[in-house]
């Protein structure tokens, strides 16, 4: 029979599981490509079969691979999870992926009105915009834009922001601990230059989110708005008991 852990204490199916995630972080296998079977896992890993069913299931529910009846198990798209509150950085981590991002704006304005009501502040109070395209695969997957109050992060326009954390930047260069969101979601479809920068067809469906983080002092830190390829998003409602 085989065994369920390693010398070092690692579980059979976690080994299934770390091999898998190396081979998408070095890019041997990519989005769309198959993963090896159950009973080829359990072979080569010397697992049972119920082990290595186990590892993709995991998997699976992570949204690492894909199971397609009657057709195997493929590795999937890097998609966000709405149900947790983490930066695109720490969302790609998780993956094992690089994040990459283009920055499209980022400048100091004035004149909005609704944002700057949604962080409370006064409706001429200048803020911090932070347009950025968020890619996956090479290919663009989501739009976000960022507006924070300038009065307290104006030095965010110099912040090398296409390869560095937001979340980061404001723990590390400002004491900003990042701790909840008011968040509304819905459905949209894709219009002029949103349907450019996301590279889609207009009128194709997007998912829409609007975020107002907080810090764990309860004060409005950043305003989001994003707009995300509706098949690159993973949301999971569970019930509090």
């Amino acid at each position: 029979m085989a065994r369920n852990s390693s010398g070092n204490g690692t579980r059979a199916y976690e080994r299934i599981q770390q091999s898998v995630l190396k081979q998408i972080q070095s890019r041997q296998m990519k989005p769309g490509d198959p993963v090896a079977s159950e009973r080829e896992l359990a072979r080569v890993h010397g697992v049972s079969l119920m082990t290595a069913r186990h590892a993709l299931a995991v998997l699976a529910r992570e949204g690492v691979v894909e199971r397609r009846l009657g057709a195997g198990t493929f590795v999937a798209p890097p998609k966000i999870q709405f149900n947790k509150l983490m930066s695109y950085t720490e969302q790609m981590g998780s993956r094992g992926l690089a994040p990459q991002s283009k920055i499209i704006l980022n400048k100091i304005i004035g004149d909005e009105q609704e944002v700057a009501a949604r962080l409370g502040l006064r409706a001429a109070s200048h803020l911090v915009k932070i347009e950025r395209v968020r890619h996956a695969a090479g290919e663009p997957f989501a739009l976000e834009t960022c507006y924070l109050p300038a009065q307290e992060f104006s030095a965010l326009v110099d912040a090398p922001l296409a390869r560095t954390s937001l979340f980061a930047t404001l723990e590390h260069d400002y004491a900003v601990k990042i701790a909840y969101a008011d968040e509304e979601v819905d459905a949209t479809v894709a219009e002029g230059r949103i349907a450019q920068l996301l590279g889609v067809p207009k009128g194709d469906p997007l998912l829409r989110i609007r975020q107002v983080i907080y810090s764990t002092k309860s004060k409005p830190i950043v305003y989001v708005l994003g707009f995300y390829k509706s098949e690159r998003h993973a949301l999971f409602v569970r019930r509090m008991r």
